[in-house]
Parts: structure tokens; C-alpha cells; sequence
């Protein structure tokens, strides 16, 4: 059974969902405090977690950036309804995910298996073979990249985009190719959350200059591929 760590200081929420959650093999845990969240993090294994924007402590941005500097669990944030601003700062600071409340615990569900299923089939895939770049390498078995001989970290988004990038380099993918492999069909489209994982990817590969924007058309990888 997968296991998901909640985040969110309503105390009231984690025991309904945690019975909702069974009924799709999932188990959920819940932290009423980001230090406590924290901690379990450390000590235990989880395969995804949920945060809420609104914690005592710390807000939830501040917590996923805490998450963010040495573990790549797929991470939603939990926002308010309309507030697109809060999903722009979610997924800057490396969310894979948002999802507005008041939710419905079945779209929750939905998300969660989406990410936990990209994850599962990108770490059994066939292509399991080190793809090399001039100056990158990209190795889907370990899920691990490395520029310039200097490991970098990604999280699960970035690496997801980077992988599908390499696996067709010199191709262009629109943002509904990229959001629909991401995120899944049955999200909404978000043209901006992808010009924001791509503006983080290249942040991180820098100083190579390997993620090329075609006006109009989407994004490619222009590296030269290695043998």
C-alpha cells in the first residue's frame, strides 16, 4: 500500500480522508504541524505528499522549499480557489501539483494516483539505457542527471520533462504534449505551469544552454546525442 503524508492543520480532515484513501489502497498520514511533517519525512518512507498553503509555523511555500532541498517525493499543494498566484509560487518552488479547496476528496485521488503512476512506469520502463549528451547525461534507471560531471538534483516534474525531452531530442513538444504527459488527461490545462518547470529545469542545467523555446510551437532539447 502506497503511503501519503498530509500536511494541514485541520484535524478534522485527516481522519475521513485517511478512511477515503483506503478504499484506493492508499495511506494516509497526517501532521497538523510542518515540524512534525518534517520529521516523519525524515524517518519514514512516503511516496507522495499534501500540503496546505495555510499552516501554522511555516506557510506551505516555505515547507515545500524545506522539502524541496533533499527529497524528490511528488509534492500537492492544497491552495485557495482562484487564487492563481498561490499555484504560480506552488509550482515555482518545485510542487508537481495544486489542487484548489474546497476539493473533492475523488479529484485528490485522481491526482495523487496520475503522479504516483508516471513515477511507477518511468522507474520500470524499458528505456532503461543512460542517454548521453554533449556536456548530459540522463540515467532513467536511477532517475538521476548529471551536467558537466556534477550531479543535479531535480525533482520528480523536472525530471519527468527532461526525460521526455531526451528521449526525443530535437523533437518540439507543444505545452499540451508536455502538460498531458505531466499531469495527465484529466487535469486543466495550466499553459504557465509549464513555462514554469522549464524556467526551473534551465536554471539548473545552467551554464548549458539545452532547452530551446519555438515561438508558437513549444520546446526541444538541443544537445548533441552520444553514443
Amino acid at each position: 500500500m502506497q503511503r501519503i503524508l498530509l500536511i494541514d492543520d485541520d484535524e478534522q480532515l485527516g481522519g475521513p480522508l485517511a478512511s477515503y484513501f483506503q478504499r484506493y489502497e492508499l495511506a494516509l498520514t497526517q501532521a497538523v504541524k510542518p515540524s512534525a511533517g518534517l520529521a516523519l519525512l525524515r524517518e519514514e518512507h512516503f511516496d507522495a505528499a499534501i500540503l496546505d498553503v495555510m499552516l501554522p509555523e511555516m506557510d506551505g511555500f516555505e515547507l515545500c522549499r524545506s522539502i524541496r532541498k533533499d527529497n524528490d517525493i511528488p509534492i500537492i499543494m492544497l491552495t485557495a480557489r482562484g487564487e492563481v498566484m498561490d499555484r504560480v509560487v506552488g509550482l515555482e518552488l518545485g510542487a508537481d501539483d495544486y489542487l484548489p479547496k474546497p476539493f473533492e476528496p475523488r479529484e485528490l485521488v485522481a491526482r495523487l494516483q496520475s503522479m504516483l503512476r508516471r513515477r511507477s512506469n518511468s522507474q520500470v520502463q524499458d528505456t532503461q539505457n543512460e542517454l548521453r549528451f554533449e556536456g548530459l547525461s540522463i540515467d532513467p534507471a536511477r532517475r538521476s542527471v548529471t551536467r558537466q560531471g556534477e550531479a543535479v538534483e531535480l525533482t520528480g516534474t523536472e525530471f519527468e520533462l527532461l526525460h521526455m525531452l531526451a528521449s526525443d531530442s530535437g523533437r518540439v513538444f507543444s505545452r499540451d504534449d508536455i502538460l498531458n504527459h505531466l499531469r495527465g488527461h484529466e487535469a486543466d490545462l495550466y499553459s504557465r505551469a509549464v513555462d514554469i518547470v522549464v524556467s526551473r529545469l534551465r536554471k539548473k542545467l545552467e551554464p548549458l544552454d539545452c532547452i530551446k523555446t519555438l515561438r508558437n510551437a513549444g520546446y526541444s532539447l538541443a544537445l548533441r546525442r552520444l553514443p
